[in-house]
């Protein structure tokens, strides 16, 4: 197949062409001028720079091609000014998946996020937490920052799209972790952090954490499998994680001690807000945005089973998920110590 890939520098985008690449298909991907292409070093690609928001150029772009991977978002926790935002994961989603279906490409699979899930609540009989699935409610409460407003309204633009009868599928990836996270990502971030020492303390919350490798196939398996109109949960039934126990894993796989110290919800809030009120003078982004505190305040934990039962998502153990991003950022120089 020919595919059509755009975010293709990002982390999960890079991991999706080099799985394409591998499987025999042909890439074409959007790359903005100026974009650290550093993930995708040995991958045979054509590439290709045009505006998210142009119809005309990207109709052209995608013509030809058979499969369109629409992967690329602005994912940020904190920012000046979110119109860029909007503009990118509303009005470019839009853009991109009508493009691609005047283009003719059969399938189209959008790259959403578990952010537009709801968020498990209820227990089950063990007392732990049930992790959610695909048919969770979202509550507007949960909506809880730009990045997440964001994509949930990219997410109903595509379920539209899917209503009017064009091919999409959709994916949400949960807490992706391994190699080619270049920039790296908040949640390569506590990786990096951890590794030179930076990690005083932590906030008590859960993540679903999936090999990046496993998120990528996810992709290609929901072309060639997914229902057109469907989500599915691109996670690990293994993953769900609390951070305690994230860092205990790392401790065990470096050699290194995991924090100790656990910060109370309120403080770690407080803490957020006059980093961010610091952030609006200087323009410096905050160590820790008031959005990814909030965000913590949940055990996100999911259940993959659909992906899984359907698409046949592969499901890598998480600690070596974990193992293969301490030696990618170790190989490409994160690490200070």
């Amino acid at each position: 197949m020919k595919c059509f890939v755009t975010g293709a520098t990002g982390f999960i985008g890079a991991n999706l062409v080099h799985e394409l690449v591998q499987r025999g298909h042909q890439v074409k991907a959007l790359i903005r001028k100026n974009s650290d292409t550093r993930g995708l070093a040995g991958a045979d690609i054509e590439s290709v720079d045009c505006d998210i928001c142009d119809n005309n150029s990207l109709t052209v772009a995608m013509t030809g091609c058979d499969w369109c991977f629409h992967v690329a978002a602005s994912y940020h926790l904190w920012l000046r000014d979110y119109t860029p935002m909007y503009r990118t994961n509303v009005d470019g989603t839009r853009c991109v998946i009508d493009s691609a279906a005047r283009a003719g490409c059969s399938r189209i699979v959008y790259t959403s996020t578990v952010g537009c899930i709801g968020l498990p609540e209820a227990k089950d009989a063990g007392g732990q937490i049930a992790p959610a699935d695909e048919t969770t409610p979202l509550k507007k409460g949960q909506l809880t920052n730009h990045y997440k407003r964001s994509k949930w309204q990219a997410e109903q633009i595509t379920l539209e799209r899917a209503a009017d009868g064009l091919p999409v599928v959709i994916v949400n990836p949960s807490a992706p972790v391994g190699p080619r996270d270049v920039k790296p990502t908040p949640t390569g971030r506590i990786i990096v952090d951890f590794l030179n020492g930076q990690m005083p303390g932590w906030v008590e919350t859960g993540l679903n954490w999936a090999h990046v490798r496993d998120v990528a196939t996810g992709h290609i398996l929901a072309a060639q499998n997914g229902r057109l109109g469907e989500r599915y949960i691109l996670g690990n039934a293994e993953g769900n994680w609390s951070m305690r126990r994230t860092f205990e894993v790392l401790a065990e796989l470096t050699g290194l001690t995991a924090p100790r110290l656990r910060i109370p919800y309120s403080l770690a809030l407080l803490f957020a807000y006059l980093n961010e009120g610091v952030s609006r003078i200087t323009g410096t982004p905050p160590k820790a945005p008031v959005a990814g505190v909030r965000m913590s305040k949940y055990k996100m934990f999911f259940n993959p089973a659909k992906a899984v039962g359907e698409l046949g998502l592969p499901q890598t153990p998480p600690h070596r998920a974990f193992e293969d991003a301490i030696n990618w950022f170790k190989t490409n120089g994160y690490i200070r110590r």
